[in-house]
């Protein structure tokens, strides 16, 4: 998470000694109201420190889903695969940031400025707050609510128990709604909203998700009891999504070039200008705000696409590939045919070169990887300076237009007109064809009907079109996650993910040149020297990798040790509903406090 964007570095260094460092420290240790609330500038120091958004470690959170294979210790395999207990699931049960935005909105009112500026900052602490809450809700849904900072001696609010979701949500609903109607926009002059920082856009994109997944999650978790307010939640995400379609603030990037446009979004230097970006995260080596992530996205270590994500992306002409003929064995150099711009752009291909190469990259295999290689959020450049100072779509008005048309084809009311200026908007910028409602509908697509059997109804085919329209457009941004969830989805994270599929052991060419570039060999032969290994027609020795199933002494896992997908791990995945839904408050916290009663079968 990116802390401070990149002009505060300079502002905090020149600050009074008595108000530099209170960022760092519970508030009042470090300053007092009567010191520091007293002027727009106090006001908008302190909320400046608050920043706290997505960086690109996002590019990396799909790890917890079926979008990834992955071999690192991810939380969500750990609880399935393991006997997960209140005392070893311990992490998200922290408040500090919390007792901060409640400390500044008990004294923001001292400052003398304006009422229109305090607002101002008032709301950006009341939106930092809602998703604070909104993080702990989709993890635990009944948490203590807290609307003031905690006295030490206050002992019963310091044992104090947890209260319902419904409360929890309705008071994030207030604190967005208060955000949405008093904080600035850009463009605002009083205050100046900094670059880079939340405005009232940002506000509203964080409003209609929050509308957007508590409305699906009431529909879906019949253990809430909660089903009946569902729909009003689901209004509001239509209300507030529309109002930002109708702003004339935003728009989809698309230049008419599908082969660039959607990737520019997750490879740029300023996405400030960028009209589809909401908010961006600034990063800049050259002043030491440079992210370290963009260097290790395209590996072939602990998290790989997963064949299931490459499966779902369209064809151009707006078909499914899983009904072309062999869609299922279909190997790498021809799955890439034909598709949704935005798989390109998502996942290395056939022919994609490094730029300082010449000759087409040849997938890298190894028995901790899928085959398949992360380009979203890599630039392709050998300028480590470039590399790490590629800016992060926080919001993007994307988001707006996909929770606008699943408002609808959840409340049942989504019409053609409203694809045409929502989902079919993304499909043009990628290349695809408009998607139909009455066709979707009639014809709703098998695999995504097994993969959400809980859809239902006249709107089914739409509704699982949009999900599949989320899954391709937000893959690897770490949005996944958190839709499987409130889809009430669990069960497609039993499934181990796949990678790419080898119909037996030989040689394969992956660059679509048509000729050989590696040869899977037997577990039981050995790796020649490569003085004698075999070479291609251009000359070129191929690349040998032993093939066999997991625990052979072999470098590629492939699920029928000669043949098949190329996987990471077995075993046995177990997804108790509704109980993984949630997390355990962590034992010690329950010792220090019992009125903290764990819930769901925790």
């Amino acid at each position: 998470m990116k802390k401070l964007p990149i002009y505060l570095i300079a502002a905090l260094a020149v600050t009074t000694s008595c108000n530099k460092d209170f960022l760092n420290r519970y508030p009042e240790t470090a300053i007092t109201p009567e010191v520091f609330f007293k002027t727009q500038e106090d006001l908008a120091l302190y909320m400046n420190g608050m920043v706290s958004q997505p960086g690109t470690g996002a590019y990396f959170s799909d790890q917890n889903t079926d979008n990834c294979a992955t071999t690192a210790a991810v939380e969500m395999k750990n609880i399935m695969t393991g006997t997960p207990t209140a005392t070893n699931i311990t992490g998200g049960w922290d408040w500090g940031r919390l007792r901060n935005l409640n400390y500044f909105l008990e004294n923001y009112e001292r400052a003398a400025t304006t009422q229109e500026i305090k607002d101002h900052h008032a709301g950006l602490a009341k939106y930092y707050r809602a998703i604070f809450y909104f993080e702990k809700v989709k993890r635990y849904s009944d948490v203590p609510w807290y609307s003031k900072p905690l006295d030490p001696s206050d002992a019963e609010q310091l044992n104090k128990a947890r209260d319902p979701r419904a409360l929890i949500v309705d008071s994030v609903m207030n604190d967005l709604a208060f955000a949405a109607a008093h904080v600035k926009d850009r463009s605002s002059n009083t205050p100046a909203v900094p670059t880079n920082t939340p405005d009232k856009w940002s506000v509203m994109m964080m409003y209609a998700r929050i509308a957007l997944h508590e409305g699906t999650y009431r529909k879906y978790h019949p253990e809430l009891s909660l089903g009946g307010s569902a729909n009003s939640f689901l209004e509001k995400a239509r209300d507030i999504s529309l109002e930002i379609m109708n702003s004339g603030e935003f728009q989809i990037y698309n230049t008419g070039k599908p082969e660039a446009d959607y990737g520019l979004l997750f490879n740029s230097q300023d996405l400030n200008s960028n009209k589809e970006v909401i908010l961006a995260t600034a990063y800049d080596q050259t002043k030491q705000m440079g992210s370290s992530n963009n260097g290790t996205i395209f590996g072939d270590y602990e998290g790989s696409p997963a064949r299931s994500l490459v499966n779902e992306y369209l064809m151009k002409n707006g078909t499914r590939f899983t009904d072309q003929p062999g869609a299922m064995q279909m190997p790498f150099t021809q799955e890439f045919q034909n598709r949704d711009a935005r798989l390109m752009h998502t996942v290395a291909y056939p022919g994609w070169k490094f730029v300082a190469d010449a000759a087409p990259y040849i997938q890298k295999l190894n028995k901790k990887f899928s085959g398949y290689h992360q380009l979203k959020g890599y630039y392709n450049t050998t300028d480590n300076i470039l590399l790490n100072s590629v800016d992060f779509p926080v919001y993007r008005y994307a988001e707006a237009l996909l929770a606008y048309a699943e408002s609808l084809a959840e409340l049942g009311t989504l019409t053609q007109a409203d694809l045409d200026k929502s989902v079919n908007l993304l499909r043009a910028r990628a290349g695809v064809a408009p998607m139909n409602l009455a066709a979707a509908n009639a014809n709703p697509d098998f695999l995504l009907s097994t993969s959400y059997p809980l859809v239902s109804g006249a709107m089914e085919g739409a509704i699982l079109e949009i999900r599949r329209e989320r899954r391709v457009e937000f893959a690897l941004e770490g949005y996944r996650f958190d839709d499987l969830m409130r889809w009430a989805a669990g069960q497609l994270l039993v499934k181990i993910p796949q990678g790419m599929y080898f119909p037996g052991l030989g040689k394969y060419d992956m660059t679509g040149d048509g000729h050989e570039d590696i040869i899977l060999i037997d577990k039981t032969a050995t790796i020649p020297p490569d003085a004698t290994k075999e070479k291609n027609a251009l000359g070129v020795r191929l690349v040998y990798y032993k093939a066999g199933t997991i625990n052979d002494d072999v470098t590629v896992y492939l699920s029928n040790g000669t043949n098949g997908y190329m996987v990471t791990e077995t075993g046995t995945r177990t997804f108790i509903e509704p109980k993984y839904y949630y997390r355990p408050v962590p034992q010690s916290q329950v010792l220090l406090n019992p009125n903290l009663k764990q819930i769901f079968g925790w």
